[in-house]
């Protein structure tokens, strides 16, 4: 990954995170356009830019987590749906949901649902004095909702904003509440994304993830603040077209250029018994193309290279 491609993703990860228009298909196009080489690296980069996005929430509304313990408990309540849902249905939906059709289907939903979300919020004033203020059971209910943003393409921030206007909240507390609770959730997936992808992390990368973290760190401060200032004079509508637009023009880039997203799992040919073959081994398709190839374009050669590798060994 180049610098310039590291600075371009980490600008468009402080931008999306906190907004409702979702990181996730922003990244994906993303990736794709810029042609990131390396998956395995580029995921764990994605990784890094989404803490310092976070580190931005931390760093603005620090002085609420000194002002009541309620603030806390309310969190970790939010929390605890996504927490046991996400763990246990991780790899499900990382292998079934992680498609194109999906991704773009719940870009255009979410639109949908955020342009019938501002009209319903247009006039509603708060049943709450603060965002501490709320039961139990609304923060519980908000974090029941937020479980709607592990499909891929719908939007943490979009589904507990949703969350927390049904519970009470006007926009603002809604917005600010999304933004608290992005602080345990987003450190709980990164932490355990990070956790398996540590390995790409060398010596040799370190400037470019320091860089994209820093980077990704300031852009979320402006977007955080930009985003409760528009919010306040403008609504939701706007950014339900936004999301709807970029879900028509994602599925139409995906089906034209047969865009493959990193974690869908890919097909595989399962190999007879016999021969020298290991029993019931399986390759990638895409594998045994190339080498198809590869023989029809120097079959003489891949021979040669063939006979030679077996008669050393």
């Amino acid at each position: 990954m180049t610098i310039l491609q590291s600075v371009i993703l980490a600008i468009i990860e402080g931008l999306t995170e906190f907004l409702p228009v979702s990181s996730t298909g922003h990244m994906i196009l993303a990736d794709s356009l810029l042609k990131i080489q390396d998956a395995e690296f580029a995921k764990t980069f994605e990784i890094v830019i989404q803490l310092g996005a976070i580190l931005a929430v931390f760093a603005l509304y620090i002085k609420r987590f000194f002002v009541s313990l309620d603030i806390y408990i309310k969190l970790a309540v939010a929390f605890l749906p996504t927490g046991i849902i996400g763990f246990l249905a991780y790899k499900i939906i990382k292998e079934k949901l992680m498609n194109p059709y999906v991704v773009s289907s719940s870009l255009v939903i979410g639109g949908i649902l955020l342009i019938i979300l501002d009209k319903w919020s247009g006039r509603k004033r708060s049943a709450y004095a603060g965002t501490e203020s709320m039961s139990i059971a609304g923060a519980f209910k908000i974090g029941l909702i937020q479980c709607l943003s592990m499909i891929p393409g719908v939007s943490r921030s979009a589904a507990t904003i949703l969350g927390g206007v049904s519970q009470g909240f006007d926009r603002k507390q809604a917005a600010e509440f999304s933004f608290l609770l992005a602080i345990p959730t987003m450190f709980a997936a990164s932490g355990y994304e990070l956790f398996k992808n540590h390995g790409s992390i060398h010596k040799d990368n370190l400037m470019v993830l320091g860089l994209g973290g820093a980077i990704a760190f300031l852009v979320a401060i402006f977007a955080v603040k930009g985003f409760i200032a528009f919010l306040s004079k403008y609504g939701f509508k706007h950014f339900g077209y936004y999301r709807i637009g970029l879900g028509i023009l994602f599925l139409i880039y995906a089906l034209s250029t047969g865009l493959k997203l990193q974690d869908e799992k890919p097909k595989t040919l399962r190999l007879p018994k016999g021969g020298s073959t290991p029993d019931q081994q399986t390759l990638p398709l895409d594998f045994i193309r190339r080498c198809q190839q590869a023989q029809n374009q120097y079959p003489q050669k891949a021979e040669g290279d063939f006979s030679q590798s077996h008669g050393k060994a």
